[in-house]
């Protein structure tokens, strides 16, 4: 006998990925591999999935400086 277990945001996909910060247990579509969080948490986060956080679209005359 197999289980299986639906995606916590979507309800429809096999789950097999573990949100990190929440837990809650949701299907490829719904994980940001990168951050290793759900998408809900991701955007919480102020983050977007396939976007990376160093490309930031900064106006003009302002820049970021690392110390």
């Amino acid at each position: 006998m197999s289980t299986t277990t639906v995606c916590s945001l979507c309800g429809a996909a096999d789950a097999d990925r573990y949100c990190e910060r929440c837990g809650r247990l949701v299907c490829d579509d719904h994980f940001d591999e990168e951050s290793t969080v759900c998408l809900e948490c991701a955007s919480e986060l102020g983050r977007e999935p396939g976007r990376n956080p160093d490309d930031e679209d900064l106006p003009d005359g302002v820049d970021t400086y690392e110390f």
